[in-house]
């Protein structure tokens, strides 16, 4: 959840899980982790987040009634921290935004791994 959009009525917002890929130049992977750490303590709703030395990929829940605002948030979500976190210049070359509901769904399906990665959430860890 990162901004609610005020003049939407609470009955009308959904959960989204957001999931955003991160790529650039390499950098040493101290320095990547280090920064995702800096992210997850300032996005209070950050659920994991993953990386290597020119890639990451962060995990988290938010909260709008329609897909275009949290796709529109998450898009901007890296750029936003930039600099308060010191991410690396990445730029964001994948953006997944899927309704609570559906997440639910590929989980009990068993079909809510992507790229080998589970449901489980929490900590900054290697790819």
């Amino acid at each position: 959840m990162l901004e609610q959009d005020a003049a939407e009525p609470v009955a009308s917002r959904r959960m989204w899980h957001v999931v955003i890929t991160t790529a650039g130049p390499s950098m040493p992977p101290t320095i990547v982790k280090e920064a995702l750490e800096r992210l997850s303590e300032r996005h209070q709703f950050l659920l994991s987040a993953r990386y290597s030395d020119s890639r990451a990929e962060v995990r988290y829940w938010d909260e709008s009634s329609d897909v275009r605002s949290v796709a529109a948030r998450a898009f901007s979500l890296w750029s936003d921290y930039s600099e308060l976190a010191a991410l690396p210049p990445w730029e964001v070359v994948g953006l997944e935004v899927v309704e609570r509901d559906a997440f639910h769904a590929r989980a009990t399906e068993g079909t809510a791994t992507r790229s080998g990665v589970g449901l489980e959430s929490g900590g900054v860890h290697p790819f």
